[in-house]
């Protein structure tokens, strides 16, 4: 809470009567509002922009040399588990790219762990220098066709409502749910009518959407074409252009940002693990590429910041102006987004300040609780009747996947993968204890020639996910992430060629973000060495698993129709 005593201070500073804790002098501040370009000092005293468009003295100098001031990046929509990495970690390994503002839905742990992982995330968002804020996870489990490690209703959710990092209720996966006024989603939308609520609505258009933001569900991070991003926008939803490691939208929805529409779009990465951060950066990707699209410069930092605060309700931030929250990205250049230096809550990011944060105590290092499996464990039998096989089909940059058949050979271990078409076999693997299933069926579009690929991140109930061109390798894959207590594995020739432990909830790694990264490196080399033609396959894995997503989905319970909302008989 401001004091009357800080209160003072900052008008005093504000005049230039006193200084300012904190000055930066002579940068070029971007207003992302007008598009103005000002040689300015900018004076903080705390974490608020005290001073603009004026000389400043102050305590602290950190000198501009003529760099560009922007405000603050804000994702706003992401799930941290995604990223392999702890909060703290997190933290760490994205601060520097200008980011001071997430907006997270712990759906992955809660999924594992329920009201455990949320309370974990929450402690954490305490402690990072960042400000992380959180959604509270809407849809635990997503839906009723796949088991879950964990299910939170709305009294799970309520002694949460009030904790100071919590904006709102995160996506409304389930729309179906909501179409069909489902009890238990009416009881949550209920009782957040009035704050905020996020949606997740892929390729819902026409009355079906309007029924939907009926519900006062104001966002949608799901749309993967201009004219969904269009419809929406026309219909008062906030478009989020989403560009991760597996979705990337950006490309299809960059026209959608414009002059008109800046006010009401906002960027979020959704997933991205550390080695596409390292390799391509985090929101200032996105943001060089808007610009190198021709969308309008700083519309573009507008949607990064200003809009992003204005669409969650962070009515503090998202603009360098007297009276503003201090976050504050430096650039080289604002057409190529090159971070130099940021400022988060009026502090200089330096290594300092990530060392002193109190430590945050894992959480699920015990959720693995599937058996161990054996190659017999994946025998896809014939559907009696039926000469074809339906087969999920992955396109590169999606998590949309599509309906497509195959006629494969069967033989004494039922139906067999076809190498030749790109057809190889997908199963997943029960993982928390409940009942030991195992679905099974066939997936085109890895490219596999031999060997198997496997996963503990399956969106959204984390079960083990694998595919793989014989049962053999598979096996090996699967038992190996037993082992570890969750995490990544590839295996060929029956041995591990390469594995990353993610033993907190079998989503998140206890290693430095670096040390992810190394060993992602390793695993995708390892993928490729199968012939994967997928540039990022083990978060294409982990979706195949998420049966809210069109069109065709493998879960525990078997092969699933999103589009029917049913399974694939």
């Amino acid at each position: 809470m401001t004091t009357a005593d800080t209160l003072t201070r900052m008008i005093m500073a504000g005049q230039g009567k006193i200084p300012a804790d904190v000055v930066i002098k002579n940068v070029r501040l971007l207003d992302v509002i007008t598009g103005a370009e000002t040689t300015t000092d900018i004076a903080i005293v705390e974490d608020r922009i005290v001073g603009t468009h004026a000389s400043y003295e102050g305590n602290t100098v950190i000198e501009g040399a003529g760099r560009y001031a922007v405000p603050g990046f804000i994702d706003t929509h992401l799930h941290i588990e995604s990223s392999l990495v702890t909060p703290l970690e997190f933290d760490r390994c994205v601060l520097p790219y200008g980011v001071t503002t997430v907006i997270c839905d712990p759906h992955e742990i809660a999924n594992v762990l329920g009201a455990e992982g949320i309370r974990y995330f929450l402690d954490s968002a305490e402690q990072t220098v960042m400000d992380v804020r959180i959604n509270l996870s809407s849809c635990v489990p997503a839906t009723g066709f796949e088991t879950s490690g964990a299910a939170l209703e709305i009294e799970d959710l309520e002694p949460f409502r009030d904790h100071p990092k919590v904006i709102g209720l995160a996506e409304m996966m389930n729309f179906p749910g909501v179409l069909n006024a489902d009890p238990g989603i009416l009881a949550k939308l209920v009782a957040f009518q009035g704050g905020h609520i996020d949606g997740h609505a892929p390729l819902l258009l026409g009355t079906a959407l309007n029924g939907y933001l009926a519900a006062a569900i104001r966002t949608d991070h799901e749309a993967t074409s201009a004219a969904e991003a269009r419809e929406k926008l026309a219909k008062g939803m906030a478009i989020l252009i989403r560009e991760g490691s597996v979705s990337k939208d950006l490309k299809a929805l960059a026209e959608v940002l414009d002059e008109n529409t800046s006010s009401f779009v906002a960027l979020c990465t959704d997933d991205r693990n550390p080695l596409d951060i390292a390799e391509e950066g985090h929101l200032d990707s996105s943001i060089r590429r808007l610009i190198a699209m021709g969308r309008p410069l700083h519309h573009v930092y507008r949607a990064a910041s200003h809009s992003a605060a204005r669409i969650f309700g962070l009515t503090d931030r998202g603009l360098l102006a007297s009276g503003w929250r201090a976050d504050i990205a430096l650039l080289d250049s604002l057409e190529e987004c090159t971070v130099s230096d940021v400022v988060t809550g009026g502090r200089l990011v330096v290594p300092e300040l990530f060392d002193a944060r109190a430590p945050v105590a894992a959480v699920g290092l015990s959720s693995m609780k599937a058996t161990p499996v054996t190659a017999d464990s994946f025998i896809a039998e014939p559907r009696p009747g039926q000469n074809s096989t339906p087969v999920i089909g992955v396109r590169p940059g999606l998590i949309l996947t599509f309906r497509e058949e195959a006629t494969l050979a069967s033989t004494e271990r039922g139906l067999q993968p076809d190498l030749n078409a790109d057809v190889i076999k997908v199963a997943v693997i029960e993982r928390h204890g409940k009942n030991g299933n195992i679905g099974r069926s066939f997936v085109t579009g890895f490219g596999l020639k031999r060997g198997a690929i496997a996963s503990s991140v399956g969106h959204d109930s984390h079960n083990i996910t694998v595919v793989g061109a014989n049962d053999e390798d598979m096996a090996v894959a699967v038992n190996r992430l037993i082992e570890l207590g969750g995490g990544f594995a590839v295996a060929d020739g029956g041995k591990v060629t390469a594995e990353l432990a993610l033993p907190i909830a079998g989503l998140m790694s206890l290693e430095p973000f670096e040390t992810v990264s190394h060993d992602l490196h390793i695993l995708r080399d390892a993928a490729l060495a199968l012939d994967c033609v997928l540039p990022e396959p083990f978060l294409q894995v982990a979706f195949l698993a998420l049966p809210v997503i069109p069109h065709l989905k493998m879960t525990d319970r078997g092969l699933f129709d999103v589009d029917k909302f049913d399974f694939v008989s």
